[in-house]
């Protein structure tokens, strides 16, 4: 790149602004340029628009992506960042992920008011949380507790809490990193008691297929130890139709030649679960997660899923 403006296309919630701005300097860092070569660029989700239902019932996770990979099209940005956990598993024609960022702790935390742990909350205590796969976390732990559907970003989510509206809520340990605030956190969840959604604690950065001069701005800050768990995660996602109707889990780690996966997947309301642990090499992530994703489907029965969607 030259002196032209390389346009990043973002949410404005103050996470996925700090999300553009790493991606930014990052990208600084890498081609020694000016904070003016580049251009944030605010876009409006639907995801960020609707507040009064879950988003299970708007239209899914690509409510937070939709109008950004529209711009991504059209040619109005250069590149799109995401959080990875936001992404469908089937991208519109013409774009992909093609870059990821070194990922961050993927695991939760608990903010708590009322008490310090979700074990500790008094009986019949409320839990806010908008991710489906939390609040089954949470009925399979503290089946007392009540849970409520709890929109909003981070900011808004504390300010509720702080407003007694809740008791606790759980928020990404990554995201309030990123913020500076990973101070609220009253408890970090353990992976093996709470694991992570697919994908969390990593920025992903989405571009047009075939744009070789982004592909060679982008290849320097590539972290590929967090592609490849991301493509091992994302593949058992879609192995299980995952969707935010989908109470899923799964978390992928590298280390040397070798593969680690583990996942679960939850009926909504935490009774029933199904997990799997699974190994393999890193040149073929794609197929770990599809296997995982195909031995948890076969393991939990079609009624299993049939009985909640």
């Amino acid at each position: 790149m030259q002196t032209a403006t390389l346009r990043i296309g973002t949410r404005g919630s103050p996470l996925a602004l700090a999300q553009a701005r790493e991606t930014r300097a990052r990208l600084m860092a890498a081609h020694r340029l000016p904070e003016e070569a580049f251009a944030i660029e605010v876009i409006s989700t639907s995801g960020d628009r609707i507040q009064d239902r879950p988003l299970s019932e708007a239209g899914g996770k690509g409510l937070f992506t939709k109008e950004i990979e529209e711009a991504l099209l059209a040619g109005s940005i250069d590149i799109a960042v995401h959080s990875s956990k936001d992404m469908p598993t089937e991208l519109p024609e013409g774009l992909r992920l093609s870059a990821f960022l070194p990922r961050e702790d993927a695991r939760d935390g608990f903010v708590g008011k009322a008490a310090a742990t979700i074990e500790s909350l008094p009986h019949g205590a409320t839990v806010g949380s908008s991710s489906l796969r939390r609040q089954a976390l949470i009925r399979r732990m503290r089946p007392d507790v009540s849970v409520v559907t709890f929109r909003g970003n981070v900011q808004t989510r504390l300010r509720k809490l702080d407003e007694g509206i809740v008791d606790g809520t759980i928020l990404a340990h990554a995201g309030l990193k990123r913020l500076g605030m990973a101070d609220v956190i009253t408890d970090l969840m353990p992976l093996e008691k709470f694991p992570p959604a697919p994908g969390q604690g990593a920025i992903c950065i989405e571009s047009r297929i075939g744009d070789a001069r982004i592909e060679e701005l982008l290849a320097p800050i590539h972290h590929r130890d967090t592609g490849l768990a991301l493509a091992c995660e994302r593949a058992f996602l879609a192995a299980l139709d995952g969707s935010c109707r989908t109470p899923i889990a799964g978390y992928a780690t590298v280390e040397d030649d070798n593969m680690h996966f583990a996942g679960l997947i939850l009926s909504p309301d935490g009774r029933t679960a199904f997990d799997v642990v699974m190994d393999g090499s890193v040149g073929e992530p794609e197929s770990l997660g599809r296997r995982a994703g195909e031995f948890v489907r076969e393991k939990a029965g079609t009624r299993f899923f049939e009985s909640w969607t």
